[in-house]
Order: structure tokens, then sequence, then C-alpha cells
């Protein structure tokens, strides 16, 4: 069968249509002949009882030479006595044997089949005979007459379907031809109106694969401009540092350069990986994901044994100020690095022997994770800058590549969850608070 859902739409109703008046034709035609019987019968037993008066007894039956007009008729009458002798035949070409059954029987004689209906009067017997090909041939009529409109009917109908089927398939075939003249970076929306119940989750669904496959495209696009962009300043930077080593004359100007050259490599290899992280948490929020329950207090404990080395370099208190049992729908590897970022960061600009302290509160359907730290903390006007990639604070002592919060709101984005960039109540430095509100 044909792949096409019109052709196959269209091969099976009119074989239907088909199907269908030739099962009316047989039930016209089983019925009229039914009908027929009916008429035939009660014809018959009535003129059998208009000849009930019978014949005198002693009556011989006349031998005729028949005539024309005798075989138009469709009845055959024969009375017999009941000492079988047979003493009328309306007709010398159909003698049919005498029958002791009375009422209608049926009997083969003269290579055909013949409907008989006897009755008894006094010591006659009266018998009224048919051929059934008589009424075979008015059933057929009948039945022709019956079905006779619907022969013009039919290829009408098959008109009517093949419209039908066009008309309600349209909105698929322009559907197909909007697909057809797209071009291969038209990642528009297709148009959902007027389409069939069956078509429209199909397009639907459709529709938010182009918007994630647009959302990855333009991640992409944007790690390719901000790589180039971010890379292009490192890269000379460490071009210029091995070209002072090469000026190196001595061992001390060697170990400078060399150590130079080193932080350098640091820095492109930092600013690499969070170009990564970040390329990778934009393709994400595209990728159509399933979240999971996350348990926060665990995500919190885990970032916290990470940090720890980095902390005690720097004689940082790192701690859990306090945690209530939280638990989100989200994505935990985001999750731990949008943490990770946070925890980071505040290290990073918190001075040696400062604190960093992390709380989880969990109330009225909504869980905050906040990350206070005792550094400088940030002017209220570069607050809202600073989720912006590539910003940096202007003064600050610590050199980043100001993709750290970038990373953060984009992570938070992803989970519909809220960032706000304050003072700290506790430390008195900055403070970063997550609000979650997609609770397991």
């Amino acid at each position: 069968m044909s792949h096409s859902l019109r052709a196959r739409l269209l091969w099976l109703l009119l074989v239907a249509v088909m199907l269908t008046a030739g099962v009316q034709a047989a039930i016209a035609y089983r019925t009229a002949l039914s009908e027929a019987d009916v008429i035939f019968d009660y014809q018959m037993q009535q003129m059998a009882s208009s000849l009930r008066p019978g014949l005198p007894v002693g009556s011989e039956i006349v031998r005729r030479v028949p005539t024309e007009d005798e075989d138009n008729f469709d009845f055959v009458i024969q009375i017999w006595t009941d000492n079988g002798l047979r003493v009328f035949q309306s007709t010398a070409r159909a003698e049919l044997p005498q029958r002791a059954v009375l009422g209608f029987s049926t009997v083969q004689a003269r290579g055909t089949t013949y409907r008989i209906f006897s009755v008894a009067s006094g010591s006659q017997v009266i018998q009224v005979a048919q051929d059934m090909v008589a009424r075979r041939e008015m059933a057929g009529a009948l039945a022709l007459r019956t079905v006779s409109p619907m022969v013009v009917m039919v290829p009408l109908l098959m008109l009517v379907v093949w419209w039908v089927v066009s008309a309600s398939l349209a909105p698929v075939s322009r559907l197909r031809r909007q697909v057809a003249i797209r071009q291969a970076d038209d990642l528009s929306a297709l148009n959902e109106h007027d389409l069939p119940d069956e078509v429209q989750p199909l397009v639907h669904e459709l529709n938010l694969l182009f918007q994630r496959l647009r959302q990855a495209f333009d991640a992409q696009q944007n790690f390719v401009a901000d790589a180039a962009h971010e890379l292009r300043s490192p890269l000379a930077a460490l071009k210029l540092q091995v070209q002072g080593l090469r000026r190196a004359v001595d061992d001390t100007g060697r170990d400078l350069a060399v150590s130079r050259l080193t932080a350098g490599i640091d820095r492109a290899t930092r600013l690499v990986e969070q170009l990564l992280v970040l390329a990778r948490q934009q393709s994400n929020s595209g990728s159509g994901m399933k979240a999971a329950p996350v348990d926060l207090l665990a995500l919190v404990q885990f970032t916290l044994a990470e940090g720890v080395d980095a902390a005690i370099s720097r004689q940082i208190d790192l701690g859990l100020l306090h945690a209530a049992p939280c638990v989100v729908m989200g994505y935990e590897d985001a999750l731990r690095i949008l943490l990770r970022n946070l925890v980071d960061n505040a290290i990073k600009y918190t001075p040696a022997g400062g604190t960093v302290n992390i709380v989880i509160d969990c109330g009225d359907g909504q869980a905050v994770l906040q990350v206070h730290d005792s550094g400088p903390g940030i002017a209220e006007e570069d607050r809202k800058r600073v989720l912006d990639r590539f910003y940096r604070v202007p003064g600050a002592e610590s050199c980043g590549s100001g993709l750290g919060l970038a990373i953060v709101k984009t992570i938070a984005d992803l989970h519909q969850a809220t960032v706000d960039i304050g003072k700290s109540q506790i430390l008195g430095g900055l403070q970063v608070s997550v609000g979650f509100k997609n609770m397991a």
C-alpha cells in the first residue's frame, strides 16, 4: 500500500464505497426476491382458491396443439382426480408430476425448478405451479430499479470523497511547502494555525525542537565570538612574555620571565575552562534535559570539601553557617558548577584571614542558597553588571576572566532561579543569594 496518507485514505474510502454499493445491491436483490416470493405465493393461493369449485368428474383433458401464447404464461395449472386422472392442464408444454403434498413444495421438472401450491377440493386436487426463473427475473428487475440511482450516485460520492480528503489534507500540504522552501539556517517557528488536531502536536514539538536548536546555535556563535574576543589579549600577553624570556640575559631575568609566562598560561587556561563551562551550560539550557531532585545540603558539603585547600592556602575560614534540608528540581552537575563558582569567587576576593560562610534556608515553598564573605564587596552601581560576561569591577585586586558570576546567572536561568547581589549583613562583605522556586 502507498505510504502517502492522501493516497491511502482515497484508496480505502473508495474501496469502502464500492463494497458498500455491492453489499447494498446484494441486499436489495435478496429483499426483492423475498418480496416476490410473498407476492407470487399469495397469487398462487388466490388462483387455486378461485378454482376450488373444480371440474365435472369424468372430464378428460383435451389434447391441443400448443400455441405461441401458451408459453408466455408465468403460471401452470393442473387439476387431478383422487384416482390420479388429470382432468385439466393449462398448457401442454408444462406437464408436471402429480404431487400428493398439499400446500407449497418445490419440484425439478423439464430442466428447471417449479414452485407448486396444491390444495384439495372435494375429490380433486388443484395444483398451481410457477417457474422460479420468473421470480428471479422479477426480483432482479426490482433490485435493478432500486440500485440504479446508486449507479449514478457512486461516482458522485467518489468525487465528494476525493474533495473532502484533499481539502482536509490541504493544511498538511501547505505545511510541507512551508518547510520545503526554508533555508538551512531558518529555525523560525512553523505556523500552527488551522492544522488538524492529529498534526498540530507534531508541529508544536517541531517548533520546540527548532527553539532548542536555535538556542544551541546561538550559544555556539556566542562562544566562538567570546573566545575570539577574550583569548586575543591573553595570547598577545603570552607572546610578549615569550619575547621577554628570549631577551633575558641572566638567570634572574629568565626566572622572572618564566614566572610571568607561567602565570599568563594559568590565566589563559582558567579563561578557556570558564569559556567551556559557560558554553556547556548555555547548550544545556536548550537541550531539553529532564530535571531531577537535587539535595542542596549534600551539594554544599561536597563543594566545601573541594574548596578547603584553597581556603587554607589563603588562611580563610570556610564553613556552613546554617543549613536546612532542601531538595530542589534541577541538574546536579550544573548546580555543582554554580556553587563552586560562588565559593571560588568569595575565596578569591576575600583578603587573607577572612571568612566565607554558606547559608541554606528553606521555607514558604522556596529554597535560598547564600554565600557571604568578608571581602570588599561590590559597589551598588556594579552589582547588576557583574552578571554580564567579561565584566570586571574596576580596581579589583584579583584578576579574573569576568565569567564566574555570568556562569552563575546562566545556570540560575536554567533552573528558573533568581540571583541577587548585595551587602552581607553577617560578614559585611558581598552576599550572593540564589532563590529556587522549583522544589522537589
